[in-house]
């Protein structure tokens, strides 16, 4: 039987084209036309004030870190349910990591707790939108606003959803995107820095652009260009983004068939639910997912690994994530415990994500299914017959 791979890269558009036609022109650096291709077409389509294409989400987060002017003793509260370059970005600029638990419905950063644990040091919240599902923005933004504190969204898993009708990644003063390979929209490695907030643009490219005012030079604003601030090397490769843009000319036919997958997958694995076997992810109506992923929560840990080591035996790809950051070798240098955030914990523990990619036929996801459904049943048959065979024993001695 052949296998099923977790993630496969859906070439659908002008991808080939494109970078031939870089190719071609020999110009390979940055900030060609594809490059501003694609931050063209996200701004326009998203309603960002300003989007700066970088080589991954990990340098726009990092460069988003320094925007917000983090240094030692700042604090940044963030979930540490979420890949570590969120957390990192703080870090690398000597502030400190402020985790909060996450929701039980979404797995996104819990609101309810975000106003208990700013302090005087707090400077900035960081959501992260899991799995394409936005975070409870209105809130967040509020609270943001009464403490004086910038708001950076973590929209790595978030490219095309949104937030009461709004895109995600133009709702904090700053976000990131993520094209790396996982994700809906692709090159491989990539990301983009979202700016929404104007008087931040300036400095923005000057980071990018390894601290020189050299964007300005181009723009013929300065005649020359120097050192003005700190930065790095930001700049996506115009192969990268030449890839990229034939992918963002098909964002919207790729999420159809993103979504008939995930309805798929709903829709077969209910029966599941309903027996209590599993959970399937919740989705509030204000908000409007890209179908990023699809994941099912366990009973327990020791379930989703069993169920995760036997899709494996079957040749299908299943992963879970994350570790938690705060019970992490890192995490616990800030004086985290694993029990400081239980809902993480538990979440973290029982999740399992599906193979999901445009690709997947009708019969790989019945084989998917069926043969979570097979496992389950069984383990649910084995585990009764257990429990009838220990009620027995008892009737016996008694």
């Amino acid at each position: 039987m052949h296998p099923i791979p977790f993630v496969k890269p859906y070439i659908c558009g002008r991808e080939a084209e494109y970078v031939a036609e870089v190719i071609r022109s020999g110009e390979l650096d940055s900030e060609g036309r594809f490059t501003r291709g694609c931050a063209r077409l996200l701004e326009q389509r998203y309603g960002i004030h300003r989007i700066l294409m970088t080589p991954s989400c990990t340098a726009a987060l990092e460069m988003a870190a320094i925007l917000c002017d983090l240094g030692s003793g700042d604090q940044v509260i963030l979930p540490s349910y979420t890949f570590v370059s969120t957390a990192n970005a703080a870090v690398l600029r000597g502030a400190e990591p402020v985790f909060v638990d996450i929701r039980p419905d979404t797995l996104n950063l819990d609101e309810r707790r975000i106003e208990a644990a700013i302090t005087p040091r707090t400077k900035a919240i960081f959501p992260v939108h899991y799995a394409g599902v936005a975070c409870e923005m209105e809130t967040i933004c509020g609270i943001a606003e009464r403490h004086g504190l910038l708001v950076v969204e973590d929209a790595a898993q978030g490219v095309h959803a949104s937030y009461r009708g709004r895109p995600l990644g133009s709702l904090g003063h700053l976000a990131t995107y993520s094209f790396h390979t996982t994700k809906n929209y692709v090159c491989g490695e990539g990301g983009a820095l979202c700016v929404n907030s104007p008087r931040l643009v300036r400095r923005a490219e000057i980071l990018r652009e390894k601290g020189t005012n050299r964007s300005q030079f181009y723009r013929g604003e300065v005649d020359k260009y120097s050192w003005i601030d700190i930065g790095g090397s930001h700049l996506p490769s115009e192969l990268s983004c030449a890839f990229l843009l034939g992918q963002l000319e098909q964002l919207d036919a790729i999420n159809a068939r993103r979504k008939e997958i995930f309805d798929s997958y709903r829709r077969q694995l209910e029966p599941l639910e309903v027996e209590g076997l599993l959970r399937l992810p919740i989705i509030p109506a204000e908000c409007q997912p890209n179908y990023h992923m699809f994941y099912v929560l366990l009973p327990n840990m020791a379930t989703r690994d069993a169920l995760l080591a036997h899709l494996k035996e079957q040749g299908i790809g299943a992963v879970f994530h994350y570790v938690p950051l705060h019970t992490a070798p890192m995490g616990q240098r800030f004086g985290y415990q694993a029990a400081d955030l239980p809902v993480t914990v538990e979440m973290s523990g029982r999740l399992l994500r599906l193979p999901f990619y445009c690709e997947l036929t009708d019969d790989d996801l019945r084989r998917v299914v069926n043969t979570i459904s097979a496992f389950l049943l069984h383990e649910r048959s084995a585990r009764r017959a257990t429990v009838d065979a220990s009620v027995t024993r008892r009737a016996l001695v008694e």
